[in-house]
C-alpha cells in the first residue's frame, strides 16, 4: 500500500489535519485539499488512489465533485463523509458512484477500514487495466487477415462462414485461427472470447 495516495478534500482545516495524521499512522500516504475546486485544479498532475471528501463544502459540494470525478477519472474510489442528518445526500452520493459513506463523528477504525477497502478496488482496477493493455498489445501483433478471422471467431461464426465471408478456404481459416490462438496466447476459444471482451472489441 506504500504507493497508494489518499486525497482528503475538506474545507475544515482541523479535519484535514486529523485525517492526514490518522492515515499516516496507518501507513498510508495522504494529501489534503482545502476545497473540491482546489483538488480538481491539481487533479491532472496527481497520482490518486482514493478520495475521501466531505459532502457539504462551499463553492462545490462533495456531490458535485463526485459527478466531475465520474467523468474525468472513472473508477477512482470515492468515500464521502456526511454530517448527522445527511443520509439523503449519502444515498445520492452512492448512486453517483461513491464506494462508501461515513457519518461524522466516526470511529477511526471505521474510516481506515473504508479506505483500505477502497484501495483494494484501486488495485483490482489497476490489475484489470494492466491485463487489458497486454491483450491490446497482442492484438496489435495480428495481421489484418488474422484480425478478420478473430472478429469472426468472437462473433460466434464457424470456420466455413468465416471462409465464405473472407472468400478464402476453410483450411486457410484454420491456419489463421491457429496463428491467432498462438499470438493471443489463448488456450481455448472461450479464453479468446474473454480476452476480446476485456479489450472492448466485443460487447460484454
Amino acid at each position: 500500500m506504500s504507493d497508494a495516495i489518499v486525497h482528503i478534500v475538506d474545507d475544515d482545516a482541523a479535519m484535514r489535519d486529523s485525517l492526514a495524521f490518522l492515515l499516516a499512522a496507518a501507513g498510508m500516504k495522504a494529501e489534503a485539499h482545502e476545497s473540491a475546486m482546489a483538488f480538481l485544479k491539481a487533479l491532472p498532475g496527481l497520482s490518486a488512489s482514493c478520495v475521501v471528501t466531505d459532502v457539504r463544502m462551499p463553492e462545490m459540494s462533495g456531490i458535485d465533485l463526485l459527478g466531475r470525478l465520474h467523468a474525468e477519472r472513472p473508477g477512482l474510489p470515492v468515500i464521502v463523509m456526511t454530517g448527522h442528518g445527511d443520509i439523503a445526500l449519502a444515498v445520492q452520493a452512492m448512486k453517483l458512484g461513491a464506494v462508501d459513506f461515513i457519518e461524522k463523528p466516526f470511529d477511526d477504525t471505521v474510516l481506515i477500514a473504508a479506505v483500505e477497502s477502497a484501495l483494494g478496488k484501486t488495485r483490482e482496477l489497476g490489475l484489470r487495466d494492466a491485463e487489458r493493455a497486454e491483450i491490446i498489445a497482442r492484438l496489435e501483433q495480428l495481421s489484418p487477415r488474422e484480425r478478420q478471422v478473430l472478429d469472426g471467431l468472437v462473433g460466434g461464426k464457424p470456420n466455413k462462414v468465416i471462409a465464405f465471408d473472407l472468400d478464402i478456404s476453410p483450411r486457410t481459416v484454420e491456419v489463421y485461427r491457429a496463428n491467432v490462438m498462438t499470438k493471443m496466447q489463448a488456450a481455448s476459444l472461450s479464453q479468446l472470447v474473454r480476452m476480446a471482451i476485456a479489450a472492448g472489441i466485443v460487447p460484454g
